[in-house]
């Protein structure tokens, strides 16, 4: 290579015998890292947070304010860990398992908490239900998205001056269709579509944390703005639900009135991006006063998944349980056993279906199911697996029901989708009760 590209660094590497190809500043010759070949640079030197770059000396202290390796503000704190060891099923005798057995259909007895039929759809998706470019797995997911917003709606906590939060947010495709939405997410997400709302007027900010670390009353938007808060969350899986419900029902400030809830949207408002999602629109700010807390909670919808991935230390029904004479052990063997209300109908040794690698989540993620060496053989049939199956989620969910009355919400459980579009079909939603409202106006 005679010269240097047009635009490039004029700096010759000697190892691979070409030039550097990284662009250069206009009116500089070289790139950041050969900058020191300029007449009249400044000496460069190691970045000491990340030893892996350099930076010009004379430009430390500004660097280091922008660094990509500084030490960030948390908007959480710490939790304390516990250690619970799970027991296999298969690890049971069948004496203890018909202890269990007993011991559930006692707990179920009298429970209030019976799951609905109630497919909803919202029309802000019903052109991209009509698009034949979307596959069956996009599909899918498509109209789940349609009919948690059906029930946002439904529930009246889709209007204006609202700040949404989901948890678990993935690529933040429940969130697409809500636009002003705060979005929680453990693990960094590839082709996430957060960048589709920048510069469109809409706050719209993701935090990757841990839900279990995560603090309401620490987020600058939350506690600046003050907007009512909607939580959602589309499969969260396990022990993840009940974090987004302490996370939601606990943290400081959030249970605090700010005013009667407003209008809601009606459905027969064209569906266009601006009247489909309002909150998207600048509305009023409630309590303008300066303050250590957000908004109260609205209300919330999350679809659940994976009760065989709850854990005691986390689960907001310990109270629920206790009550009933359960603990954490009969705890761990009914997640265990929940498993089967979505792999029951599956003959023992059977290998689960393939997933579709275009699955926006994956269906493993929605119903992966326990350890298959807790399927009891000869003890109960694939039938009675089943039902064993969806009374264990149904007691587990009754907790997180019973969990959200005692702060003062009516909750109940739907199945918002179709068993053949999800076999995690079942949303649970609340809004604050009404007597709760009267009582704290």
């Amino acid at each position: 290579m005679a010269a240097a590209l047009p635009g490039r660094c004029g700096f010759f590497l000697e190892k691979k015998k070409r030039f550097c190809k990284m662009i250069v500043g206009r009116g500089r010759r070289f790139c950041g890292e050969h900058a020191t070949m300029e007449e009249g640079s400044s000496r460069r030197i190691v970045c000491p947070l990340d030893p892996k770059h350099t930076v010009s000396e004379d430009k430390l202290d500004k660097h280091l304010k922008k660094c990509n390796s500084r030490e960030k503000p948390r908007p959480f704190v710490c939790a304390c860990v516990c250690v619970c060891v799970q027991v296999s099923l298969s690890e049971h005798s069948r004496a203890q398992l018909e202890s269990l057995l007993d011991k559930l259909k006692t707990a179920v007895t009298g429970l209030q908490c019976d799951v609905e039929d109630r497919v909803l759809s919202h029309p802000a998706l019903q052109e991209e239900l009509n698009n034949p470019k979307n596959g069956d797995s996009a599909h899918k997911h498509l109209k789940q998205q349609s009919s948690i917003l059906g029930h946002l709606e439904a529930l009246g906590l889709l209007g204006r001056g609202r700040c949404f939060v989901e948890f678990g947010a993935g690529r933040g495709k429940l969130s697409h269709w809500i636009h002003e939405l705060l979005l929680v997410e453990r693990c960094s997400t590839r082709f996430k579509v957060d960048g589709k709302h920048q510069g469109v007027g809409v706050e719209f900010e993701r935090l990757q944390v841990d839900i279990q670390h995560l603090d309401l009353s620490k987020v600058p938007l939350l506690t600046q703005k003050k907007l009512p808060l909607v939580g959602v969350g589309k499969h969260l899986c396990g022990a993840a639900t009940d974090l987004a419900l302490r996370c939601l029902m606990e943290t400081p400030g959030l249970r605090q009135e700010t005013g009667p809830p407003r209008k809601r949207l009606k459905t027969s408002e064209p569906a266009g991006p601006e009247s489909v999602v309002p909150a998207a629109l600048p509305g009023p700010v409630p309590n303008p006063d300066p303050g250590l807390h957000p908004g109260p909670v609205q209300g919330l919808a999350v679809a659940l998944c994976c009760h065989h991935r709850c854990e005691w230390r986390h689960y907001v029904g310990q109270k629920f349980f206790l009550q009933r004479g359960l603990g954490a052990e009969e705890f761990s063997a009914f997640c265990r056993m929940s498993s089967w209300a979505t792999c029951g109908l599956r003959p023992a040794g059977q290998d689960p279906p393939p997933q579709d690698p275009t699955s926006q989540r994956g269906d493993h993620e929605e119903h992966e199911p326990a350890e298959e060496t807790d399927t009891v053989n000869g003890f109960l049939s694939a039938a009675e697996r089943e039902q064993v199956g969806r009374l264990c989620k149904r007691l587990i969910d009754g907790g997180r029901i019973h969990f959200l009355r005692t702060r003062g919400f009516d909750s109940r459980l739907s199945r918002y989708v179709n068993s053949r579009v999800t076999l995690e079909n079942v949303l649970l939603t609340a809004v604050p009760s009404s007597s709760s409202s009267s009582s704290s106006s």
